[in-house]
Protein backbone atom coordinates (compact mmCIF):
# COMPACT_ATOMS: atom_id res chain seq x y z
CA UNK A 1 0.00 0.00 0.00
CA UNK A 2 2.98 2.57 0.84
CA UNK A 3 4.49 2.03 -2.50
CA UNK A 4 1.39 1.99 -4.65
CA UNK A 5 -0.16 4.93 -2.94
CA UNK A 6 3.68 6.24 -2.37
CA UNK A 7 2.85 7.30 0.95
CA UNK A 8 5.19 7.35 3.84
CA UNK A 9 5.32 5.31 7.05
CA UNK A 10 3.92 7.86 9.34
CA UNK A 11 1.18 8.46 6.63
CA UNK A 12 0.04 4.40 6.88
CA UNK A 13 -0.01 5.10 10.75
CA UNK A 14 -2.63 7.97 10.50
CA UNK A 15 -4.44 6.14 8.10
CA UNK A 16 -4.62 3.52 10.60
CA UNK A 17 -5.09 6.33 13.49
CA UNK A 18 -8.08 8.48 11.86
CA UNK A 19 -10.68 5.27 12.02
CA UNK A 20 -10.25 5.10 15.81
CA UNK A 21 -11.35 8.74 16.36
CA UNK A 22 -14.88 8.18 14.59
CA UNK A 23 -15.26 5.06 15.78
CA UNK A 24 -15.26 6.40 19.28
CA UNK A 25 -16.92 9.66 18.76
CA UNK A 26 -19.97 8.03 17.06
CA UNK A 27 -20.53 5.01 19.57
CA UNK A 28 -22.95 6.50 22.25
CA UNK A 29 -25.20 8.48 19.61
CA UNK A 30 -25.23 5.24 17.51
CA UNK A 31 -26.80 3.45 20.92
CA UNK A 32 -29.19 6.19 21.95
CA UNK A 33 -30.64 5.82 17.54
CA UNK A 34 -30.32 1.87 18.38
CA UNK A 35 -32.69 1.83 21.26
CA UNK A 36 -35.41 4.81 19.54
CA UNK A 37 -35.16 2.97 16.08
CA UNK A 38 -35.36 -0.61 15.25
CA UNK A 39 -32.34 -2.88 15.72
CA UNK A 40 -33.26 -4.43 12.33
CA UNK A 41 -32.92 -1.83 10.40
CA UNK A 42 -30.42 -0.19 12.09
CA UNK A 43 -27.80 -2.49 12.65
CA UNK A 44 -28.12 -3.88 9.40
CA UNK A 45 -27.85 -0.38 7.48
CA UNK A 46 -24.89 0.11 9.18
CA UNK A 47 -23.29 -3.25 8.36
CA UNK A 48 -24.12 -2.14 4.22
CA UNK A 49 -22.93 1.10 4.64
CA UNK A 50 -19.42 0.19 5.99
CA UNK A 51 -19.17 -2.58 3.60
CA UNK A 52 -19.47 -0.07 0.92
CA UNK A 53 -16.95 2.10 2.59
CA UNK A 54 -14.39 -0.79 2.55
CA UNK A 55 -14.97 -1.68 -0.80
CA UNK A 56 -14.29 1.98 -1.92
CA UNK A 57 -11.04 1.45 0.18
CA UNK A 58 -9.58 -0.33 -2.02
CA UNK A 59 -10.11 1.88 -5.16
CA UNK A 60 -8.56 4.89 -3.35
CA UNK A 61 -5.19 6.12 -5.32
CA UNK A 62 -3.90 8.83 -2.53
CA UNK A 63 -3.34 9.41 0.84
CA UNK A 64 -6.37 11.91 1.09
CA UNK A 65 -8.83 9.42 -0.77
CA UNK A 66 -7.59 6.87 2.09
CA UNK A 67 -7.79 8.85 4.90
CA UNK A 68 -11.50 10.24 3.99
CA UNK A 69 -12.76 6.49 3.47
CA UNK A 70 -11.03 5.29 7.09
CA UNK A 71 -12.76 8.00 8.97
CA UNK A 72 -16.36 7.19 7.65
CA UNK A 73 -15.59 2.93 7.70
CA UNK A 74 -15.14 3.72 10.96
CA UNK A 75 -18.26 6.30 11.42
CA UNK A 76 -20.26 3.22 9.78
CA UNK A 77 -18.98 0.12 11.93
CA UNK A 78 -19.04 2.50 15.85
CA UNK A 79 -22.71 1.05 15.87
CA UNK A 80 -22.12 -2.31 15.16
CA UNK A 81 -20.03 -4.31 18.67
CA UNK A 82 -21.77 -1.81 21.72
CA UNK A 83 -25.25 -2.13 19.49
CA UNK A 84 -24.88 -5.71 18.64
CA UNK A 85 -24.39 -6.37 23.15
CA UNK A 86 -25.96 -4.26 24.45
CA UNK A 87 -29.38 -5.66 22.01
CA UNK A 88 -28.05 -9.32 23.42
CA UNK A 89 -28.41 -8.08 27.04
CA UNK A 90 -32.40 -6.83 26.16
CA UNK A 91 -32.88 -10.84 25.53
CA UNK A 92 -31.16 -12.67 28.14
CA UNK A 93 -30.37 -12.90 31.45
CA UNK A 94 -27.25 -12.16 32.92
CA UNK A 95 -26.24 -15.61 33.80
CA UNK A 96 -27.04 -16.53 30.41
CA UNK A 97 -25.11 -12.99 28.82
CA UNK A 98 -21.19 -13.52 28.74
CA UNK A 99 -21.29 -17.08 26.47
CA UNK A 100 -23.71 -15.05 23.39
CA UNK A 101 -21.12 -12.04 23.63
CA UNK A 102 -18.55 -14.45 23.44
CA UNK A 103 -19.80 -16.26 20.49
CA UNK A 104 -20.46 -12.80 18.62
CA UNK A 105 -16.67 -11.68 19.79
CA UNK A 106 -15.60 -14.86 18.71
CA UNK A 107 -16.28 -14.14 15.47
CA UNK A 108 -13.54 -11.53 15.54
CA UNK A 109 -11.15 -14.10 16.47
CA UNK A 110 -12.41 -16.36 13.50
CA UNK A 111 -12.78 -13.54 11.31
CA UNK A 112 -8.81 -12.75 12.24
CA UNK A 113 -8.14 -16.74 11.12
CA UNK A 114 -9.61 -16.13 7.94
CA UNK A 115 -8.50 -13.16 7.17
CA UNK A 116 -4.88 -14.90 7.18
CA UNK A 117 -5.94 -17.26 4.95
CA UNK A 118 -7.65 -15.00 2.73
CA UNK A 119 -4.95 -12.32 2.14
CA UNK A 120 -2.65 -15.15 1.82
CA UNK A 121 -5.04 -16.25 -0.81
CA UNK A 122 -6.13 -12.49 -2.34
CA UNK A 123 -2.53 -11.99 -2.67
CA UNK A 124 -1.91 -14.27 -6.21
CA UNK A 125 -4.92 -11.20 -7.48
CA UNK A 126 -2.36 -8.73 -7.99
CA UNK A 127 -2.00 -7.04 -10.94
CA UNK A 128 -5.47 -8.27 -11.95
CA UNK A 129 -7.52 -6.23 -14.27
CA UNK A 130 -4.70 -4.54 -15.65
CA UNK A 131 -6.33 -4.89 -19.36
CA UNK A 132 -8.11 -1.62 -18.58
CA UNK A 133 -4.95 0.18 -17.06
CA UNK A 134 -3.58 3.47 -18.19
CA UNK A 135 -1.01 5.89 -17.23
CA UNK A 136 -1.97 8.41 -14.62
CA UNK A 137 0.15 11.80 -16.41
CA UNK A 138 0.62 13.39 -12.94
CA UNK A 139 1.08 10.01 -10.77
CA UNK A 140 2.26 7.85 -13.76
CA UNK A 141 3.50 5.18 -10.26
CA UNK A 142 -0.31 5.28 -8.89
CA UNK A 143 -2.95 2.69 -10.19
CA UNK A 144 -6.28 4.49 -11.87
CA UNK A 145 -9.32 3.54 -10.30
CA UNK A 146 -10.39 1.20 -12.91
CA UNK A 147 -7.09 -0.20 -13.72
CA UNK A 148 -5.15 -3.20 -12.52
CA UNK A 149 -5.27 -3.45 -8.86
CA UNK A 150 -2.88 -4.71 -6.19
CA UNK A 151 -3.22 -7.81 -3.83
CA UNK A 152 -4.03 -5.09 -0.99
CA UNK A 153 -6.70 -3.39 -2.90
CA UNK A 154 -8.52 -6.49 -3.56
CA UNK A 155 -8.49 -7.93 0.08
CA UNK A 156 -10.37 -4.25 0.77
CA UNK A 157 -12.85 -4.45 -2.40
CA UNK A 158 -13.55 -8.27 -2.56
CA UNK A 159 -14.73 -8.21 1.78
CA UNK A 160 -16.18 -4.92 1.23
CA UNK A 161 -18.39 -6.62 -1.51
CA UNK A 162 -18.98 -9.98 0.67
CA UNK A 163 -19.99 -7.28 4.04
CA UNK A 164 -22.48 -5.32 1.65
CA UNK A 165 -24.04 -8.64 0.95
CA UNK A 166 -24.67 -9.55 4.30
CA UNK A 167 -25.76 -6.17 5.51
CA UNK A 168 -28.52 -6.66 3.05
CA UNK A 169 -29.54 -9.74 4.08
CA UNK A 170 -29.36 -9.03 7.80
CA UNK A 171 -31.81 -7.02 7.52
CA UNK A 172 -34.43 -9.30 7.08
CA UNK A 173 -32.62 -11.81 9.81
CA UNK A 174 -32.37 -9.30 12.66
CA UNK A 175 -34.89 -9.51 14.96
CA UNK A 176 -36.32 -6.58 17.55
CA UNK A 177 -36.83 -5.80 20.91
CA UNK A 178 -38.69 -8.61 23.49
CA UNK A 179 -41.29 -6.37 23.97
CA UNK A 180 -41.75 -5.72 19.81
CA UNK A 181 -40.24 -8.82 18.21
CA UNK A 182 -42.99 -9.88 15.49
CA UNK A 183 -42.09 -13.27 15.37
CA UNK A 184 -43.19 -14.52 18.95
CA UNK A 185 -46.89 -14.12 19.74
CA UNK A 186 -48.41 -11.76 23.13
CA UNK A 187 -48.15 -13.99 24.78
CA UNK A 188 -44.47 -15.49 24.04
CA UNK A 189 -43.38 -11.77 24.52
CA UNK A 190 -44.98 -11.43 28.14
CA UNK A 191 -43.08 -14.63 29.03
CA UNK A 192 -39.65 -13.42 27.46
CA UNK A 193 -40.18 -9.99 29.83
CA UNK A 194 -41.00 -11.13 32.77
CA UNK A 195 -38.07 -13.61 32.49
CA UNK A 196 -36.23 -11.29 32.27
CA UNK A 197 -37.71 -8.72 34.83
CA UNK A 198 -37.40 -11.86 37.43
CA UNK A 199 -33.24 -11.89 36.76
CA UNK A 200 -33.62 -7.74 37.97
CA UNK A 201 -33.94 -6.19 34.42
CA UNK A 202 -37.11 -3.94 35.18
CA UNK A 203 -37.03 -2.09 32.46
CA UNK A 204 -37.53 -5.29 29.77
CA UNK A 205 -41.08 -4.83 29.39
CA UNK A 206 -40.05 -1.12 27.69
CA UNK A 207 -38.83 2.31 28.40
CA UNK A 208 -39.06 5.84 27.36
CA UNK A 209 -36.26 8.14 26.74
CA UNK A 210 -35.75 10.36 29.60
CA UNK A 211 -32.45 12.36 29.98
CA UNK A 212 -31.72 11.21 33.54
CA UNK A 213 -31.03 7.84 32.59
CA UNK A 214 -28.08 9.29 30.50
CA UNK A 215 -27.20 11.38 33.40
CA UNK A 216 -27.13 8.71 35.61
CA UNK A 217 -24.78 6.84 33.06
CA UNK A 218 -22.59 9.52 33.18
CA UNK A 219 -22.30 9.91 36.51
CA UNK A 220 -22.18 6.28 37.69
CA UNK A 221 -18.39 5.33 39.20
CA UNK A 222 -19.10 1.88 37.60
CA UNK A 223 -18.81 3.56 34.17
CA UNK A 224 -15.81 5.40 34.42
CA UNK A 225 -13.98 1.98 35.96
CA UNK A 226 -15.49 0.40 32.89
CA UNK A 227 -14.01 2.35 30.71
CA UNK A 228 -10.30 2.27 32.29
CA UNK A 229 -10.63 -1.73 32.30
CA UNK A 230 -11.83 -1.90 28.53
CA UNK A 231 -8.88 0.78 27.89
CA UNK A 232 -6.92 -1.45 29.09
CA UNK A 233 -7.97 -4.63 27.44
CA UNK A 234 -8.39 -2.41 23.91
CA UNK A 235 -5.28 -1.34 23.04
CA UNK A 236 -3.76 -4.51 23.23
CA UNK A 237 -6.41 -6.05 20.73
CA UNK A 238 -5.48 -3.84 18.42
CA UNK A 239 -2.18 -3.43 18.25
CA UNK A 240 -2.44 -7.64 18.40
CA UNK A 241 -4.63 -7.89 15.53
CA UNK A 242 -3.23 -5.27 13.47
CA UNK A 243 0.36 -6.35 13.91
CA UNK A 244 0.85 -9.64 14.63
CA UNK A 245 1.36 -10.59 10.78
CA UNK A 246 4.00 -8.10 10.74
CA UNK A 247 5.78 -9.84 13.76
CA UNK A 248 6.01 -12.80 12.49
CA UNK A 249 6.83 -11.92 8.96
CA UNK A 250 9.69 -9.82 11.02
CA UNK A 251 10.75 -12.12 13.01
CA UNK A 252 11.05 -14.44 10.49
CA UNK A 253 8.91 -15.55 7.66
CA UNK A 254 7.74 -14.20 4.39
CA UNK A 255 3.99 -12.60 4.28
CA UNK A 256 1.93 -15.71 3.15
CA UNK A 257 3.87 -18.00 5.40
CA UNK A 258 2.82 -15.61 8.00
CA UNK A 259 -0.57 -14.50 7.39
CA UNK A 260 -0.95 -18.17 7.49
CA UNK A 261 0.69 -18.72 10.75
CA UNK A 262 -1.83 -15.82 12.67
CA UNK A 263 -4.52 -18.58 11.48
CA UNK A 264 -4.04 -20.80 14.79
CA UNK A 265 -3.39 -18.43 17.51
CA UNK A 266 -6.93 -16.68 15.93
CA UNK A 267 -8.02 -20.56 16.25
CA UNK A 268 -6.75 -20.77 19.93
CA UNK A 269 -8.24 -17.28 21.13
CA UNK A 270 -11.42 -18.34 19.60
CA UNK A 271 -11.48 -21.42 21.82
CA UNK A 272 -10.10 -19.75 24.87
CA UNK A 273 -12.81 -17.29 24.78
CA UNK A 274 -15.87 -19.00 24.49
CA UNK A 275 -14.49 -20.96 27.32
CA UNK A 276 -14.16 -18.27 29.59
CA UNK A 277 -17.68 -16.89 29.13
CA UNK A 278 -18.63 -20.23 29.31
CA UNK A 279 -17.90 -20.72 32.82
CA UNK A 280 -17.98 -17.50 34.01
CA UNK A 281 -21.62 -17.53 33.51
CA UNK A 282 -21.80 -20.85 35.27
CA UNK A 283 -19.74 -19.80 38.36
CA UNK A 284 -20.95 -16.14 38.08
CA UNK A 285 -17.23 -14.84 39.20
CA UNK A 286 -16.70 -12.77 36.08
CA UNK A 287 -13.58 -10.25 38.12
CA UNK A 288 -11.70 -13.43 38.96
CA UNK A 289 -11.34 -14.46 35.56
CA UNK A 290 -10.50 -11.33 33.96
CA UNK A 291 -7.60 -10.99 36.83
CA UNK A 292 -6.09 -14.37 36.09
CA UNK A 293 -6.40 -14.10 32.41
CA UNK A 294 -4.82 -10.65 32.23
CA UNK A 295 -1.88 -12.10 34.47
CA UNK A 296 -1.55 -14.84 31.81
CA UNK A 297 -1.58 -12.33 29.03
CA UNK A 298 1.48 -10.47 30.79
CA UNK A 299 3.45 -12.86 31.10
CA UNK A 300 2.86 -13.40 27.09
CA UNK A 301 4.13 -9.87 26.61
CA UNK A 302 7.05 -9.87 28.95
CA UNK A 303 8.47 -13.19 26.98
CA UNK A 304 7.96 -10.92 23.90
CA UNK A 305 9.99 -8.31 25.39
CA UNK A 306 12.68 -10.62 25.95
CA UNK A 307 12.73 -13.14 23.92
CA UNK A 308 14.60 -12.59 20.49
CA UNK A 309 14.08 -16.26 19.59
CA UNK A 310 11.42 -16.68 16.64
CA UNK A 311 9.97 -20.31 18.16
CA UNK A 312 9.97 -18.73 21.90
CA UNK A 313 8.36 -15.22 20.70
CA UNK A 314 5.34 -17.33 18.51
CA UNK A 315 4.72 -19.21 21.74
CA UNK A 316 4.22 -15.81 23.55
CA UNK A 317 1.97 -14.94 20.85
CA UNK A 318 -0.86 -17.64 22.48
CA UNK A 319 -0.08 -16.47 25.81
CA UNK A 320 -0.66 -13.02 24.71
CA UNK A 321 -4.16 -13.36 23.41
CA UNK A 322 -5.49 -15.02 26.68
CA UNK A 323 -4.88 -11.59 28.24
CA UNK A 324 -7.02 -9.87 25.19
CA UNK A 325 -9.54 -12.07 23.62
CA UNK A 326 -11.30 -13.72 26.20
CA UNK A 327 -10.60 -10.74 28.70
CA UNK A 328 -12.43 -8.27 26.37
CA UNK A 329 -16.16 -9.76 26.13
CA UNK A 330 -16.11 -11.18 30.10
CA UNK A 331 -15.64 -7.54 30.80
CA UNK A 332 -18.84 -6.33 28.49
CA UNK A 333 -20.68 -9.42 29.61
CA UNK A 334 -19.62 -7.86 33.57
CA UNK A 335 -20.31 -4.25 32.92
CA UNK A 336 -23.77 -5.00 31.37
CA UNK A 337 -24.67 -7.18 33.99
CA UNK A 338 -24.24 -4.35 36.58
CA UNK A 339 -26.20 -1.69 34.70
CA UNK A 340 -30.17 -1.78 35.23
CA UNK A 341 -31.85 0.63 32.85
CA UNK A 342 -32.27 0.09 29.06
CA UNK A 343 -31.10 3.30 28.41
CA UNK A 344 -28.70 3.97 31.18
CA UNK A 345 -27.16 0.45 29.80
CA UNK A 346 -26.72 1.72 26.08
CA UNK A 347 -24.98 4.63 27.20
CA UNK A 348 -22.55 3.10 29.72
CA UNK A 349 -21.50 0.39 27.43
CA UNK A 350 -21.07 2.77 24.31
CA UNK A 351 -18.88 5.18 26.96
CA UNK A 352 -16.81 1.95 28.06
CA UNK A 353 -16.26 0.77 24.42
CA UNK A 354 -15.68 3.89 22.77
CA UNK A 355 -13.46 5.20 25.48
CA UNK A 356 -11.15 2.00 24.95
CA UNK A 357 -11.42 2.49 20.87
CA UNK A 358 -10.11 5.93 21.58
CA UNK A 359 -6.91 3.91 22.67
CA UNK A 360 -7.04 1.73 20.21
CA UNK A 361 -5.36 4.97 18.01
CA UNK A 362 -2.65 4.42 20.63
CA UNK A 363 -1.59 0.49 19.19
CA UNK A 364 -1.72 2.60 15.63
CA UNK A 365 1.37 4.29 16.31
CA UNK A 366 3.66 2.21 18.49
CA UNK A 367 4.74 -0.51 16.15
CA UNK A 368 7.09 1.61 14.40
CA UNK A 369 8.96 0.62 11.31
CA UNK A 370 12.47 1.76 12.70
CA UNK A 371 11.95 -0.81 15.40
CA UNK A 372 11.87 -4.31 13.06
CA UNK A 373 12.06 -7.10 13.66
CA UNK A 374 11.14 -6.84 17.77
CA UNK A 375 9.47 -4.14 18.30
CA UNK A 376 10.30 -3.11 22.15
CA UNK A 377 8.17 0.09 22.38
CA UNK A 378 5.05 -1.49 21.20
CA UNK A 379 5.30 -4.48 23.66
CA UNK A 380 6.18 -2.42 26.14
CA UNK A 381 3.25 -0.02 26.09
CA UNK A 382 0.75 -3.17 25.88
CA UNK A 383 2.13 -4.48 28.72
CA UNK A 384 1.62 -1.36 30.19
CA UNK A 385 -2.36 -1.19 29.24
CA UNK A 386 -2.91 -4.99 30.00
CA UNK A 387 -1.24 -3.58 34.04
CA UNK A 388 -3.90 -1.36 33.74
CA UNK A 389 -6.54 -3.25 32.69
CA UNK A 390 -5.43 -5.36 35.73
CA UNK A 391 -5.79 -2.50 38.40
CA UNK A 392 -8.65 -1.47 37.56
CA UNK A 393 -10.40 -4.83 37.02
CA UNK A 394 -9.14 -5.61 40.38
CA UNK A 395 -10.43 -2.08 41.94
CA UNK A 396 -14.17 -2.51 40.15
CA UNK A 397 -14.15 -6.13 41.98
CA UNK A 398 -13.32 -4.26 45.45
CA UNK A 399 -15.78 -1.71 45.22
CA UNK A 400 -18.98 -4.37 43.92
CA UNK A 401 -17.95 -6.53 46.91
CA UNK A 402 -18.29 -3.82 49.66
CA UNK A 403 -21.16 -2.20 48.09
CA UNK A 404 -23.05 -5.99 48.12
CA UNK A 405 -22.08 -6.43 51.70
CA UNK A 406 -23.57 -2.56 52.27
CA UNK A 407 -27.23 -3.61 51.31
CA UNK A 408 -26.87 -7.03 52.75
CA UNK A 409 -26.79 -4.98 55.86
CA UNK A 410 -29.65 -2.77 55.24
CA UNK A 411 -27.56 0.37 54.63
CA UNK A 412 -29.43 0.86 51.16
CA UNK A 413 -33.04 -0.16 52.16
CA UNK A 414 -35.67 2.59 50.79
CA UNK A 415 -38.65 3.53 52.53
CA UNK A 416 -41.76 1.72 51.16
CA UNK A 417 -44.61 3.40 51.69
CA UNK A 418 -45.17 4.93 55.14
CA UNK A 419 -42.57 2.25 57.31
CA UNK A 420 -40.20 4.06 57.93
CA UNK A 421 -38.59 1.16 59.68
CA UNK A 422 -37.98 -0.40 56.61
CA UNK A 423 -35.31 1.97 55.43
CA UNK A 424 -33.60 5.35 55.67
CA UNK A 425 -35.06 8.76 54.32
CA UNK A 426 -31.32 9.05 52.46
CA UNK A 427 -32.09 6.51 50.09
CA UNK A 428 -35.47 7.49 49.01
CA UNK A 429 -39.31 7.41 50.02
CA UNK A 430 -41.61 4.90 47.55
CA UNK A 431 -44.90 3.69 47.57
CA UNK A 432 -44.13 0.45 46.06
CA UNK A 433 -40.96 -1.51 45.61
CA UNK A 434 -42.01 -1.36 41.92
CA UNK A 435 -41.65 1.93 42.00
CA UNK A 436 -38.29 1.92 43.44
CA UNK A 437 -36.81 -0.89 41.12
CA UNK A 438 -38.06 1.04 38.13
CA UNK A 439 -36.94 4.78 39.38
CA UNK A 440 -33.55 3.37 41.02
CA UNK A 441 -32.91 0.37 38.64
CA UNK A 442 -29.46 -0.81 39.69
CA UNK A 443 -29.05 1.67 42.79
CA UNK A 444 -32.28 -0.05 44.37
CA UNK A 445 -31.46 -1.88 47.51
CA UNK A 446 -32.58 -5.54 46.56
CA UNK A 447 -30.36 -5.15 43.64
CA UNK A 448 -27.22 -7.12 43.80
CA UNK A 449 -23.97 -6.98 41.61
CA UNK A 450 -22.11 -9.83 39.78
CA UNK A 451 -18.33 -10.21 41.14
Amino acid sequence: MEKDLRITDTQYLLALTIFFLSYAIFEVPSNVFLKRLRPSLWLSGLMFCWGIMMTVQGLVHNFGGLMGMRWMLGMFEAGLYPGVTYYLSCWYKRSEFGIRVALFFSAATVSGAFGGLLAAAISNMDGIGTCFSWPVKSHPQTFAWLGGKPAWAWIFILEGLATVVAGALSFFIIQDFPDTAKFLTEAERTVVVRRLQGDDQFSAAGEQLRMKYIYKSILDWKTWVGMMIYAGLDMPLYAFSLFLPSIINQVRFKATPANLLTVPVYFFACVITCGVGFFADRWGMRGYFNLIFLCIGAAGYIILIASRNAALSYFAVYLATCGIYPVIPNTVAWVANNVEGSYKRSVTLAMVIGFGNINGAVSSNVYRADQQPWYPLGESLVLLYIGLGLVFSFIYLIFLRRENARRNRGERNEIIGGDKSSGHEVNGRYDTVDDAKRDKGDEWSGYRYIL
